[in-house]
């Protein structure tokens, strides 16, 4: 196995990042939000929408065969290393080393920063229809310009706030997760049953079918992006050290998150096409415009802003939850030696400045590309398409570690464990998990004929090329990796198979903390 540079910290020295990190500590309910506001985000509603009756095929196959996967993988590996910090480098390197453990968190957060002009595109969006002329609030929601700024300006308010540490981070995605994303979405729902209880006349075919059409292949390409609205409920993963009681609360956050997406997303989607006929839904726009038109049939015009206000919010909370997770992430990374220096800087509140201040730029440039794509709608598409791709290399990883890990670590303690007895449950699970990975993968790189694209050149040159690009740079990072990169503060615990005394002596340290300050949960 590949190995790490060693810390030169003795195991019991406590260290300034290990006692910022024990500063703030998550509940149950407080986490089980952060999951649903992580992984929901009601901007994908109007692509589903589409579908009519046959959307909750799609939702429910992708979360039998993806979100199901992933939090029940989630949870097992998250248990299985309790104390360790990491997440998926933890997960995945203490399966097939620090390299294929570095390449899966790199991913998390690339993924994560490509992600953030998407959206953040919705936020622009919600924000576009607070006023009272809908016809004007239309026209400057497809603004490039005015979604730019926009973009660029909650972004920066969302690491701002990351900066003052995790203690803020929950508060505002709690709170953002119930007024921006759920109090919407049971609206939503409420809205869709009056609506129709009233005598209102229903855009979408009841009678349609369930089982879509597979004969159109156009529809399996689009449908192959909703992989990615169930995307992140192992992000929470990187946050194990911070919660109580982390062996039973991770879990039970995990699966009341995942109950309470499927029911979203599910529900909100037939309320959408219920008052938006399915040729005129806009990826972009069409949330808003469904709450407009529910509002005007309830003649409750005046509602509409304070609904684009709240889903603004929830944008802010769902960003803020991905700017200092998978970021967070990588910093612990970086600390172990994976990262030079300058990436591992810290403010007074011990959060990684540097790593927000280089995604910032990121994010910043990505946004420029509004001005070469033919319209916000084609620009939203590509950069989802190319978060998914990238996304689902390190869920592979993921599901692959899960499965190696039953037969390498055979006797380590598994308080949450898939299936009782033997390995066969972990192999269903996984298995599926990774094939149906697998096969979104592929999808992901067709162009759906749905959304007016431009050149297909340009399509496939940002996708193959961003893939190719974002898998190539860590390898190059850790081939310039140096000792000296290893910070004074890292406190990051060995893998198990790294057998030097050091190491050893680190990890048995880490864990007799553990077990002494958990004793009384």
């Amino acid at each position: 196995m590949p190995s790490q540079p060693n810390s030169s910290v003795p195991a019991s020295k406590p260290t300034k990042t290990a006692a910022v990190k024990s500063a703030a500590k998550l509940g149950v309910f407080t986490l089980m939000i952060m999951n649903i506001v992580a992984v929901v985000s009601l901007r994908g509603l109007p692509a589903e929408a589409e579908y009519g009756m046959s959307s909750a095929f799609y939702y429910l196959f992708a979360a039998i065969v993806f979100l199901i996967p992933v939090s029940l993988v989630a949870a097992e590996l998250a248990a299985m290393f309790p104390y360790q910090q990491g997440g998926m480098f933890r997960w995945i390197g203490e399966a097939f080393g620090s390299k294929a453990g570095f390449l899966g968190i790199w991913l998390q957060w690339v993924e994560s920063t490509i992600w953030f002009p998407t959206v953040l595109t919705f936020g622009a969006v919600s924000l576009a229809f607070i006023g009272m002329d809908h016809v004007a609030d239309s026209h400057l929601a497809s603004n490039k310009f005015y979604t730019i700024v926009v973009v660029l300006a909650i972004y920066w308010i969302a690491t701002f706030i990351s900066m003052k540490g995790l203690g803020w981070v929950g508060k505002v995605s709690k709170i953002g997760g119930i007024v921006g994303t759920i109090i919407p979405a049971f609206l939503l729902v409420v809205c869709g049953v009056v609506y129709l209880c009233m005598g209102g006349q229903s855009q979408m075919d009841f009678h349609g079918n369930f089982i879509p059409d597979f004969s159109n292949f156009d529809n399996v390409v689009l449908a192959a992006s909703i992989f990615l609205f169930y995307a992140g409920m192992e992000m929470s993963g990187i946050h194990v050290r911070d919660i109580k009681n982390p062996t039973v609360n991770y879990p039970k956050a995990v699966f009341g998150g995942a109950l309470v997406t499927v029911l979203i997303f599910v529900l909100g989607t037939y309320a959408l096409g219920v008052i938006i006929p399915a040729k005129d839904i806009n990826l972009v726009q069409s949330l808003l415009v469904g709450f407009d038109n529910y509002m005007r049939a309830f003649h409750l015009e005046w509602f509409t802003p304070v609904i684009a206000i709240a889903l603004a919010f929830g944008v802010l909370a769902g960003v803020l939850t991905w700017v200092a997770g998978p970021s967070k992430g990588i910093f612990a990374v970086g600390q172990a030696g994976f990262l030079p220096p300058f990436f591992q800087k810290t403010n007074k509140a011990g959060v990684q400045k540097n790593i927000l201040y280089i995604q910032g730029g990121a994010v910043t440039l990505l946004s420029l590309l509004f001005v070469v794509m033919p319209s916000v709608e084609s620009f939203y598409q590509i950069l989802s398409q190319l978060t998914v791709l990238l996304y689902l290399i390190a869920y592979l990883l993921m599901f692959a570690a899960a499965i190696y890990l039953r037969f390498s670590m055979k006797k380590t303690p598994r308080p949450f464990r898939i299936g009782k007895k033997g390995n066969f449950m972990m192999w269903v699970v996984g298995g599926i998990g990774f094939l149906g990975s697998l096969l979104a993968f592929v999808l992901s790189f067709l162009p759906p004929s749905q959304i007016p694209m431009g050149s297909p050149g340009v399509w496939y040159a940002v996708l193959f090329g961003g893939v190719t690009l974002f898998i190539i740079l860590p390898f190059i990072i850790l081939r310039f990796r140096k000792p000296s990169w290893v910070s004074p503060d890292n406190d990051f615990v060995p893998f198990h198979w790294q057998n030097d005394p050091q190491s050893q002596a680190k990890l048995k340290a880490a864990a007799e903390a553990f077990e002494a300050k958990h004793s009384d949960s």
